[in-house]
């Protein structure tokens, strides 16, 4: 794997992911309706898919197999996740950046963008106004730059955690950041992270070396590439991938989101944590190729094809996407959500309901505030989960799989999901949103048979709306 020698990276010429095998696959002949159909049943029986198999599902036109591959999709992700959705926002910290990525706003090149670090002073301010609204979980997102130092981005991480007031908390800090060598990996770790994510943008060699201009860090594809094997040997073991779609061939990028998803369980014994698959958006100072566009329909689909291919991997479809699209995409795949996100820097607190495109890495799709999409959620028959618990029980990584994998997870989630729920709807909603919750709570508590476990989650609940207690979780 990749090493940092003084100053010089030093990593294989050749790398895990293999283009014209992947390439080849997807040219490959239509696989059978008897082939697809014993594919999609090996992802129902709780199987992860080989490259090959999904490359099957990738090359698949048949309308009816496609709406089979979307009713597979639906009944693997109510199996796994139920009808559980976790809830977290973005802080962006800094947009100080090195590289010159052609899709960004944040490009050292863009004339237009607004440069800006949050001193620790407003970092304080921004996670109180995110806490005011209720949210538990947190990513912060950081440019590439040397002033971003491991040390900075962990010190950023103990700013967040210890803003407390009353029973506002944040207890799951996530980073979104470059790639680090391995000692720099561990001292994020340190500052009590939970999952390091790291796009590849696009996993096409070519591609990636036209977006990204020599002689910036970013220029260098195996270094990114194989960030998640350091991270992992840095004992990192919750880490997330994916790719910004709109810059390859979306099969291709799926592809190799498999493939890197198989490398990570082949070496470590786990896969990443999660998968995310944005969209190439709009971006104030930016001039987009739209040749690769991904459609809506298209777009349904490759969240359709994950889900089935990692059967036990997160999710994560962003604010990038309308409330109408993701409204679609949660029903067959999608996991975890953001809301009421605000990406520019001190969004929280400057900037009300207004985008201010000059601070933006890109444009959202979705602004509306936390309790609106949470009271949709609950009126879909969703429950929204700020829940934190596996992080701080140990159940990560290959613990995590443990527990996963038998599909016992549910055990842990969905009582730990209604214990969050209920904080929430003390603290922080409003009348209408307190009356679709409390239905809907009642309404799972109903389809729990009674056992000593259920007799428990109601005994928590009755401590949380009684007593003011927080944080109770299994």
């Amino acid at each position: 794997m990749c090493s940092l020698v003084g100053n010089q990276r030093n990593c294989p010429t050749a790398s895990f992911l293999d283009e014209g095998l992947l390439t080849d696959l997807l040219n490959g002949p239509q696989a059978d309706a008897t082939r697809l159909r014993e594919i999609i049943a090996k992802s129902l029986a709780l199987q992860a898919l080989t490259v090959a198999e999904t490359a099957a599902l990738l090359r698949a036109d048949a309308t009816e197999l496609i709406e089979e591959i979307f009713d597979a999709a639906r009944m693997l992700k109510r199996k796994v996740y139920g009808n559980r959705i976790v809830l977290f926002a973005p802080l962006y910290v800094g947009n100080l950046c090195v590289n010159d990525c052609a899709y960004c706003a944040f490009k050292r090149s863009n004339p237009h963008a607004v440069r800006r670090t949050l001193t620790e002073a407003e970092i304080r301010s921004q996670v109180q106004a995110l806490e005011d609204r209720g949210h538990k979980r947190l990513i912060l997102v950081f440019g590439e730059h040397r002033e971003y130092s491991p040390q900075f981005m962990a010190d950023c991480v103990r700013a967040v955690y210890a803003v407390k007031s009353g029973h506002a908390e944040i207890r799951r800090v996530n980073i979104n950041a470059s790639p680090l060598d391995v000692e720099g990996f561990r001292i994020v770790k340190s500052a009590g992270i939970g999952t390091y994510q790291i796009f590849q943008e696009t996993y096409h060699r070519q591609t990636y070396a036209t977006l990204h201009p020599p002689g910036t860090p970013k220029a260098d594809y195996l270094w990114r590439l194989t960030a998640m094997d350091r991270a992992m040997e840095a004992g990192v073991d919750d880490v997330g991938i994916g790719a910004l779609f709109g810059l390859y061939d979306w099969r291709f990028e799926v592809l190799a989101l498999v493939a890197h998803a198989r490398h990570l369980q082949d070496r470590f014994g786990v896969g990443p944590h999660t998968i995310s698959f944005p969209r190439l958006q709009p971006a104030c100072g930016v001039q987009l190729d739209h040749s690769r566009q991904v459609s809506d329909a298209d777009f349904q689909r490759l969240v359709a094809i994950l889900r089935l291919a990692v059967p036990y991997t997160g999710l994560i479809c962003t604010a990038r996407e309308s409330a109408e699209i993701r409204r679609q995409v949660l029903g067959f795949g999608v996991s975890q959500i953001d809301a009421g996100s605000r990406i520019e820097i001190g969004g929280y607190t400057e900037s009300g309901d207004t985008q201010v495109v000059e601070r933006e890495q890109f444009t959202l799709g979705d602004i509306r505030p936390l309790e609106e999409v949470v009271r949709e959620l609950l009126e879909t028959g969703y429950v929204p989960s700020w829940c934190t618990a596996c992080y701080r029980m140990g159940r990560t990584g290959e613990h995590f799989m443990e527990f996963a994998v038998p599909g016992f997870i549910k055990r842990f989630c969905t009582p730990n999901a209604l214990t969050t729920l209920a904080e929430y709807l003390a603290d922080y909603a409003g009348p209408a949103t307190i009356a679709t919750g409390e239905n809907l709570l009642q309404s799972e508590l109903d389809r729990i048979p009674d056992s000593p476990e259920k007799a428990q989650l109601v005994e928590r609940l009755r401590r949380i709306r009684v007593e003011g207690e927080r944080d109770l979780y299994i």
